[in-house]
């Protein structure tokens, strides 16, 4: 039997940790069986509790991760407002909506991540404060708490607005939805 090194094992835990994750944001938590996931990370199913306790612990460890990397793509907006400006029309842009495997993990999991175990939803929860707060950190840089409420609001929008222009057949309404969730974004931010 091989033995790996830790940083190989570092490395393979975060390959299927992103997988999953992208997984996940297309099939769902509750449509993305283990082995489904394993063979997306070119493992075998008995590679995955060398890795993870459950299904539960890699779900946590994956909404952790992906929001994680969210907060940290912000670090290459523009500074204050402008670079919010941007993210809200990357955000609700097409692209944004047609790929939700690359996409915001709380558009494509929210209702699943509040059915999940505690780990999971601790995850998120933690995730979600550093979005809010660097949203507001951006609104308000002198004084980031006094934009804490408009931050929520702002995160808010901007997740219902995906999740609504994705549940949408009617292509020209989705698009319409999107349009008009900036230009309300826009409007909240002043």
């Amino acid at each position: 039997m091989a033995r790996y090194t830790k940083e190989h094992k570092q490395v393979t835990r975060q390959r299927i940790i992103e997988k999953a994750g992208q997984r996940f944001k297309l099939d769902g938590i509750d449509g993305s069986g283990v082995s489904t996931l394993m063979s997306d990370a070119g493992l075998t199913n008995g590679a995955f509790y060398a890795h993870f306790d459950s299904k539960d612990d890699l779900v946590a460890n994956v909404v952790a991760d992906q929001l994680r990397a969210q907060v940290e793509r912000y670090d290459t907006l523009r500074p204050g407002r402008a670079g919010l400006e941007d993210l809200v029309r990357e955000y609700l842009s097409p692209e944004h909506r047609d790929h939700p495997g690359v996409g915001c993990p709380s558009a494509a999991l929210l209702d699943e991540i509040g059915r999940c175990e505690d780990g999971a939803r601790q995850a998120y929860t933690d995730g979600a404060k550093a979005i809010v707060d660097e949203i507001a950190a951006r609104l308000t840089p002198e004084d980031p708490k006094s934009a804490h409420g408009k931050a929520l609001g702002l995160f808010t929008m901007l997740v219902g607005t995906l999740q609504l222009s994705r549940a949408l057949s009617d292509r020209k309404f989705a698009d319409e939805v999107l349009e008009q969730g900036i230009a309300n974004a826009l409007t909240f931010m002043r």
